[in-house]
């Protein structure tokens, strides 16, 4: 299946595979071991019909890969005609795609296609409008690990559609050093110089992105002979976050400066004119509100 007829952003093999495994878990939850029982009883087995994917609010359009994915394994003479691309703005009312097939089989597929859809769709508006907050700073907007269990892929995705970026994907593909791997290293390394640690995973892992969080300005200053990519600044103040960057920009360093905790669209805006670099929000992924579609018949 051709998936760039679908959206404006990367749709790869590792997001087709999540959605995959996904879909199959939805079905098998909603269809058991005897199917729809009530449109098997309700409805002829050989009506058709055609329903239309409506927005029902503003926002940012995303997850028509994996509704095209769920028809298919539903049946696969179900048709979908794409009316809007992921990863582009609609408004109340307007039609996202029309299906058309079978009744009963779009009666089966209906939950699990907006389930999707609410869910992802929500992440990408909500990541809309932090990116929209930051525009005309070099803060560039990240999620974080702070994903539904097997959504991870699917939810980033998301992100993208909403105009933001990745972060790490999981703890595989960056090195990440947190307070908690600092705190147990000093259990069995107690002299050891923090920084240290950041020498170990260059070493260890060369060409790996390095990141370190800090909380206090005394550990930036620490970290930096230890040459990370990226150093995560957690909950700290604004000024704070400006005195770091100033500190950043003093010794020409292409160090990275990521803000982090206590973010929400009434402070990103202020947080992002300090001139740090990135901010990320786990709250893109784990907490945005559901985006209202609905499955209309069309007479």
């Amino acid at each position: 299946m051709d998936y760039t007829q679908y959206t404006t952003k990367s749709f790869n093999q590792n997001d087709i595979e999540a959605a995959q495994t996904l879909i199959s878990l939805a079905l098998r939850e909603d269809l058991g071991n005897h199917g729809d029982l009530t449109s098997s009883i309700a409805i002829s087995p050989d009506q058709t019909a055609r329903v239309a994917i409506n927005a029902r609010q503003g926002g940012i359009v995303s997850g028509l890969p994996i509704a095209a994915m769920v028809l298919q394994a539903v049946d696969q003479s179900l048709e979908i005609e794409i009316k809007v691309k992921d990863g582009l703005p609609v408004v109340a009312g307007q039609t996202i795609a029309v299906v058309t097939g079978l009744t009963c089989q779009l009666l089966i597929a209906e939950r699990t296609v907006l389930n999707f859809m609410t869910h992802l769709a929500g992440i990408a508006t909500l990541t809309s409008r932090f990116v929209d907050q930051v525009a005309g700073t070099s803060a560039t907007i990240l999620d974080t690990r702070k994903t539904h269990p097997g959504f991870r892929l699917l939810e980033k995705y998301a992100v993208r559609c909403g105009g933001g970026d990745n972060h790490r994907i999981g703890l595989y593909d960056a090195v990440l050093i947190k307070d908690n791997h600092l705190a147990a290293r000093k259990i069995s390394h107690p002299d050891e110089a923090s920084a240290e640690l950041l020498k170990l995973a260059r070493a260890t892992y060369p060409g790996v992105v390095l990141e370190v969080e800090v909380d206090t300005l005394e550990q930036f200053q620490e970290m930096i002979p230890g040459q990370p990519d990226i150093v995560l600044l957690d909950n700290m103040s604004n000024v704070q976050l400006k005195q770091a960057v100033e500190m950043r920009n003093r010794l020409g360093s292409g160090i990275l400066l990521e803000a982090s905790g206590g973010v929400d669209l009434k402070t990103v805006k202020e947080i992002a004119s300090t001139g740090v670099d990135r901010i990320s929000i786990g709250a893109i992924t784990h907490s945005a509100p559901a985006f209202d579609f609905g499955f209309d018949w069309v007479e």
